[in-house]
């Protein structure tokens, strides 16, 4: 069963194709299935030890590009017997620039030889908010606690401000991807970010190629469930673990220093970055003089709830990741699964107008006649209640409680 996920992209369509092919590689089919990413973008032909045989995946050594036709793709596509899970971004159609006639022969192909779903966000609002902060961070997806810190702090610590051209582009790109997606494609399944990211092993598991399938959930490959693995995913980069002093306790830290802070109080002997800290090996005696200048768990807000959750959680979390990055070292998944970047509660944060940008946001759905449109009140209701569901599971709340 060959799958393509259909995407604008800032719609968990990695975290979709990811997941996809981890419950596939369990399940078992009649050939391996191989996760490509995007299939526009450049795809490698090599021999796959593990496998013992020649497979597709994403150049390694070369950088990602659009140096192959779409002729060029569909025959590797055909050629590699192997079953592929995959998407399709619609801004690398338009970046590519292919005929209508050379896009209509690849899209009967993939009609023909893929089980697709079609992305959606309803929350247009925060989807434009995603790309608007991209814009920024040039940060497409983050897979481990220390890069989202790199590559989010400072924009963190400085925030943005999004000017209207950019939010109306945005909002533009995506109804014109509802457009492409629906005149080109047979979808089978609709993936509702705003509803299904919440249940998405449920989602999964009822995609007509996986149903009845025993044994097959998160908990039977890696022995804890996907929500309480996913709730660690998103709280460690959010309330930083580190192991102090060797004495394996946990120190949380819900505010990172940014390299300005970081400045002030660094030693002379210190890392150039925060980063630099978490990473590198340090003497005994220079850590204790870092930890003593960093903010403790007591300095900061952190929740009882979330530091008993993650002190349960933590190890067989971290066997989890082991077990994935083993799956991506072995040639079935391009990168392991990523972590969610900013909640809207998060965005609010960060952006300085961003009560200007529902303004903005509301006006462009009138004019469109495409969207729902929002209240400051009802996207404040949406935060809370997202922020609920992301930070800990329901069951351990009830649990801690």
């Amino acid at each position: 069963m060959n799958v393509l996920i259909l995407t604008p992209d800032r719609v968990g369509s990695t975290l979709l194709q990811r997941l996809v092919t981890v419950y596939m590689l369990r399940r078992g089919f009649d050939k391996p299935v191989i996760n490509l990413h995007e299939l526009t973008n450049g795809l490698h032909e090599y021999y796959n030890p593990t496998l013992n045989s020649q497979v597709l995946g994403k150049p390694k050594n070369t950088q990602w590009g659009y140096y192959q036709t779409l002729g060029e793709i569909e025959q590797l596509l055909a050629k590699n017997d192997h079953y592929k899970t995959s998407r399709l971004a619609h801004y690398h159609i338009v970046a590519r620039r292919d005929t209508i006639g050379e896009q209509l022969k690849f899209y009967e192909y993939l009609n023909e030889n893929f089980y697709i779903i079609g992305c959606r966000r309803e929350n247009l609002f925060e989807h434009a908010l995603s790309w608007a902060i991209h814009g920024h961070s040039k940060v497409l997806n983050v897979y481990s606690a220390v890069d989202k810190i790199e590559k989010f702090s400072n924009l963190y610590y400085k925030g943005i401000s999004v000017n209207r051209e950019t939010l109306d582009n945005y909002l533009k790109k995506y109804k014109d991807y509802i457009e492409w997606s629906n005149t080109y494609f047979n979808v089978q399944s609709y993936f509702n970010y705003d509803t299904d990211i919440h249940k998405i092993e449920d989602y999964i598991l009822n995609l007509d190629f996986m149903q009845g399938a025993a044994n097959n959930k998160w908990q039977d490959m890696f022995g804890q469930n996907f929500n309480d693995w996913n709730a660690c995913h998103r709280l460690i980069p959010n309330l930083f673990l580190e192991n102090r002093d060797g004495n394996n306790t946990i120190a949380l830290h819900q505010q990172l220093p940014n390299q300005q802070h970081w400045k002030q109080i660094r030693g002379t002997d210190w890392p150039e970055s925060y980063t630099g800290y978490v990473k590198n090996t340090l003497p005994v005696e220079i850590k204790q003089e870092i930890n003593a200048m960093l903010p403790t768990s007591a300095d900061v807000a952190v929740s009882e709830q979330e530091k008993a959750f993650l002190t349960t959680h933590i190890e067989n979390y971290k066997n989890t990741d082991q077990q994935l990055q083993q799956l991506v070292t072995d040639g079935f998944l391009v990168s392991s699964v990523p972590i969610k970047l900013q909640s809207l509660k998060e965005k609010q944060s960060i952006i300085k107008n961003f009560d200007q940008c529902i303004e903005w946001y509301n006006q462009w759905v009138d004019k469109n006649q495409f969207g729902s449109k929002y209240s400051q009140t009802q996207l404040l209701d949406m935060s809370v209640s997202e922020e609920e569901k992301l930070n800990l599971p329901i069951s351990q709340q009830n649990l801690l409680q």
